[in-house]
């Protein structure tokens, strides 16, 4: 398992690095440096209060799950366990790391691995799916010739789809797997994650509460890049960064980057040409955005730091 995870943070390490060297034949990394410097720094502690508030929201939204699922566990204990595990999930695959540290630690805790696993996969699902509303959103608000009902009907569509697979794949799973394979491993233990999730189907004014929660979150993100824009001199309209966030951030979720960098950097720089947002400044943009967003885990740093050091084992004389 170790030497599993090892081997993926060295891969990764290896493609961020690779992408990072490759833009900086294209991007004046110097001129990227000093503009990431000479931001406004009025402007990026409105954005460190706004990672702040969303680390608040993101906690909150996961205790209602827990609530929803009837997992003992106390609202600070849950807060702690998020933060640390966000900590802990910097130097794990970007995105799914974290949740996988989060989904181990409560386990622990609760001694109930498909309700702890479940209730992060809810989470996480939840999330992509108000950022596909987001871009649903932005497709209305982002159209320079009017809006297009078909893209509109289309990314409903996708959402709606999400939706359905997530919430009731213990139904599809079994439809689509032969009954002779449900006693595998594999699948035993696929078919107890999905019908730990599709328990949730009778929480609806959970889950509904959740979705909130989650818009408000990917609200709060989009503000904080378009805070940071505006911290270093960009006039992109807030309906553009409203149309082509919810990509960059769903980039950033992927385990694709060490902590962000890399690829999700050369997808928002490439989303910003359109406007003519150069690509020194759009890279600067990139990395205040995940810097800024690290910075939103330092409280899970300082959370491990202080947790109680294991027993020592000892021997009688």
């Amino acid at each position: 398992m170790l030497r599993r995870l090892a081997g993926s943070w060295w891969l990764r390490a290896a493609i961020t690095a690779g992408i990072l060297a490759w833009m900086s034949t294209r991007i004046d990394m110097r001129a990227a440096g000093a503009a990431v410097a000479s931001v406004s720094r009025g402007h990026l502690a409105a954005v460190l209060g706004l990672v702040a508030i969303d680390r608040m929201v993101m906690i909150w939204r996961w205790v209602l799950l827990l609530r929803a699922a009837n997992i003992p566990i106390a609202t600070g204990d849950a807060a702690r366990l998020f933060l640390t595990s966000s900590f802990v999930g910097s130097f794990l695959p970007a995105g799914v790391g974290g949740d996988a540290a989060r989904a181990w630690g409560l386990s622990q805790v609760t001694a109930r691995l498909g309700d702890a696993l479940a209730s992060v996969v809810v989470d996480r699902m939840l999330g992509i799916l108000s950022l596909a509303a987001m871009g649903a959103a932005g497709l209305a608000a982002w159209t320079p010739d009017g809006v297009d009902p078909l893209r509109i009907v289309a990314a409903v569509t996708v959402v709606g789809a999400a939706c359905v697979a997530t919430f009731w794949g213990d139904i599809l799973l079994r439809a689509a797997l032969p009954a002779h394979r449900h006693s595998g491993a594999a699948a035993r233990r696929l078919l107890r994650l999905a019908d730990a999730v599709a328990h949730y189907r009778g929480h609806r004014g959970a889950l509904v509460h959740v979705m909130a929660w989650s818009l408000v979150v990917q609200v709060l993100r989009i503000v904080q890049a378009y805070v940071l824009g505006l911290g270093l001199g960009l006039t992109v309209p807030f309906a553009y960064y409203l149309l082509v966030m919810p990509l960059g951030l769903l980039m950033l979720l992927l385990p694709i980057s060490v902590s962000g960098f890399g690829v999700p950097q050369g997808i928002i720089v490439w989303l910003l040409r359109p406007v003519g947002v150069p690509d020194t400044a759009s890279f600067a943009l990139s990395t205040l955005i995940v810097l800024t967003g690290l910075a939103g885990n330092l409280p899970g740093l300082v959370l491990w730091l202080r947790r109680p050091a294991a027993p020592v084992a000892t021997t009688e004389p």
